[in-house]
């Protein structure tokens, strides 16, 4: 009996990919199906970083091409191909990078610039280039964090070529400025700074660039929100009333711009005793996912309130390079997938595609 191409097809609609929650057929990514006789290939090309799951998602699509009736043999070729997002109107791209992920907090002192890295080295242990900018010029962090001395260089005197930190590129106004040095700036100096700092670093093929967005919802982080291309914003918390009310603030600031909310992660959830194992939620239950439901935004995971997080944080080791195999990492890379995915479902940007249109006289 002949296998039809129709019966595959058939086949991969019925399939749902456990991550993006959509059938192969309808989301596209599933590509030259072939049929010889017995014989059955086809390209499954994610839209998302998943080096992790690849081998998993081979394994699914191959079991279900093998239930058809006729089929032999069957061949899937992985690959994964990630795409420049559109961004908020009238801004354009940054050369070198295809997306903007900002990371942003109403308040200080939720672990955002700790989630930010640990979610740069989760989409980058996925099989992505990804880079990290610090865009908190009173207070940066990242230098620290990804244990990286030192100055940037430029070839040509006007831009900087990023430092690299765990396989990451990085930009920060901390490797220009002495580490004690207080950066005693209005807000227009700081904005223009943030801006040199974006688009005169030569970011090179980035899939994402995560952006440290400093904490707070006033006029900096109103004018970095219209000025710099983001194709979405992943908001942190604690459970805490406290910081949730200003987590409230910075979604709506985005909001106002334009900007889509890819999720909500909330930090510090549970603390689990590492002398006799006792779980304690210290800031409360529940206030992320409530805040989700308010929205209608997506809840993307919580993180425990672990010492070797800050510990490794602390040192310029971030636990998803300090403990790969860890269950945190385990969760970082969660929580970078359902970004990854959400950023994926964003409508995507075709300005590259046009053609300069030159008019001459003939």
């Amino acid at each position: 009996m002949a296998v039809s191409e129709q019966q595959v097809q058939d086949a991969l609609k019925d399939l749902i990919d456990p991550h993006t929650k959509k059938d192969y057929m309808s989301s596209k990514s599933a590509k030259n199906i072939k049929v010889d006789g017995g014989k059955v290939s086809v390209d499954v090309v994610l839209g998302y970083p998943a080096k992790s799951v690849m081998d998993d998602i081979k394994k699914l699509v191959t079991d279900k091409l093998k239930t058809i009736a006729g089929v032999s043999d069957v061949t899937v070729n992985m690959s994964q191909k990630i795409v420049s997002h559109a961004v908020q109107k009238g801004v354009k791209l940054i050369p070198g990078v295809k997306n903007v992920i900002a990371v942003a907090s109403g308040k200080g002192g939720v672990g955002k610039s700790t989630t930010a890295v640990n979610l740069a080295l989760a989409l980058l242990a996925e099989g992505a280039s990804v880079g990290i900018m610090d865009a908190d010029i009173y207070g940066p962090s990242q230098p620290t964090m990804l244990g990286i001395t030192g100055r940037p260089d430029s070839a040509d005197g006007q831009s900087l070529e990023p430092l690299m930190g765990h396989g990451l590129q990085a930009m920060s106004i901390g490797f220009l400025v002495d580490v004690e040095q207080p950066m005693v700036w209005r807000g227009p100096m700081v904005t223009q700074a943030l801006e040199q700092l974006l688009n005169d670093t030569k970011w090179k093929d980035l899939d994402y660039l995560v952006v440290d967005l400093p904490p707070g919802t006033g006029d900096i982080q109103l004018t970095l929100a219209q000025r710099v291309p983001v194709t979405g914003a992943v908001i942190v918390t604690t459970p805490q009333d406290i910081a949730l009310i200003d987590a409230r603030k910075g979604l709506k600031m985005f909001e106002k711009v334009g900007i889509p909310i890819l999720g909500i992660v909330e930090n510090m959830s549970l603390h689990i005793c590492s002398n006799c194992g006792h779980e304690e939620r210290i800031f409360g239950t529940g206030g992320g996912e409530k805040m989700c439901q308010d929205y209608d935004v997506e809840f993307l995971g919580s993180l425990p309130l672990d010492i070797r997080i800050r510990e490794e944080t602390d040192s310029g080791n971030p636990t998803v390079a300090a403990e790969p195999d860890s269950r945190i990492s385990q969760i970082y890379r969660g929580i970078a997938r359902r970004v990854a995915i959400r950023v994926a479902e964003q409508a995507q940007d075709f300005s590259a595609r046009f053609p300069n249109i030159v008019i001459q006289n003939t």
